[in-house]
């Protein structure tokens, strides 16, 4: 009694965590797992037994999946990117330059799309853009576009939706870090003689980096596996990593395939974040040996 006293006790967040790491790890971690044990293990019936392989692993290195590949990734990286373009600006004025009694009304803004259904955002765009829609008849109507021209099944109208539905996903992470942001640095920096440019230069934007990481994180994971925006914003003309998981599982019914694919697509963005994250710490140690050579000081590379 007296341990579960002390448990209750001194691990109360642990507690509270503990229903959804149950949820996570039944719903999350072992489907994943049972994926893995689908993509390397296959049935053989003349042995009637099961055999370790690597042939739907070997399979996917070919040009074709590579080219998918590369164009899931390019697509996921423009996303980001213009996510970050778009975003950083609006989260520094809510943070910063916004003004406090409209600030709830706009987070909520902010916010309410992503209540919705992805497929209904997807949809609005596809009415929006098809060519009856208001946006190519306003277009039309300027004399910007010509009565051929189409705004649906190509890469921009993909890459629009794309955008529209994953731009909250970077303000908000960028703009709780930089509500946080101690405002007395500001001062500080300006009574050192310091402008608005180098402020933001050498204090507000290194400071709002953790918030740009987890957006950025936010923004490539699920872009680089997306099936429906493409689908249904870009027709059949663009293939995506998405687009080729789903035609393995429900179209071709190859289950160990599909499985290969999915680990494949779950890994790769994961080996991509930890090269990030060593190229960071590799540049961050040079830097501080640079700094440490200098001053003189002892030259301890990585701590």
């Amino acid at each position: 009694m007296r341990l579960l006293n002390r448990i209750f006790s001194e691990e109360y967040p642990f507690v509270l965590s503990c229903p959804a790491l149950l949820w996570q790890f039944v719903f999350l971690y072992i489907p994943f797992a049972i994926l893995a044990i689908h993509s390397i293990v296959d049935y053989i019936p003349e042995i009637q037994s099961y055999v370790l392989t690597s042939v739907y692993y070997v399979q996917i290195f070919n040009s074709l999946y590579f080219k998918v590949i590369l164009r899931s990734f390019f697509l996921a990286v423009l996303t980001a990117f213009i996510c970050f373009l778009i975003a950083y600006p609006v989260a520094y004025y809510l943070a910063m330059r916004g003004p406090k009694k409209y600030k709830t009304f706009l987070l909520f803004s902010l916010i309410l799309p992503s209540w919705t259904s992805l497929i209904v955002q997807v949809y609005a765009w596809f009415f929006l853009l098809e060519k009856n829609g208001f946006v190519s008849r306003t277009l039309q109507a300027l004399k910007i576009i010509s009565p051929s021209f189409h705004l649906l099944n190509n890469y921009f109208s993909i890459l629009l939706g794309m955008v529209s539905c994953y731009l909250p996903f970077m303000i908000l992470p960028i703009y709780a870090v930089l509500e946080k942001m101690d405002k007395r640095l500001l001062e500080a920096s300006a009574d050192l003689g310091a402008d608005k440019y180098e402020t933001f230069k050498r204090i507000v934007f290194p400071l709002s980096l953790p918030g740009v990481y987890a957006g950025v994180l936010l923004v490539f994971i699920p872009s680089f596996g997306e099936f429906a925006i493409p689908t249904l914003l870009g027709g059949s003309k663009y293939i995506f990593w998405g687009n080729v998981i789903v035609d393995k599982f429900l179209r071709s019914r190859d289950w160990r395939s599909g499985a290969a694919l999915v680990i494949i697509g779950i890994m790769l963005p994961i080996f991509i974040m930890l090269v990030g994250y060593l190229v960071s710490k590799i540049r961050t140690a040079y830097q501080r040996a640079a700094y440490q050579q200098k001053t003189n000081g002892p030259k301890d590379y990585w701590t």
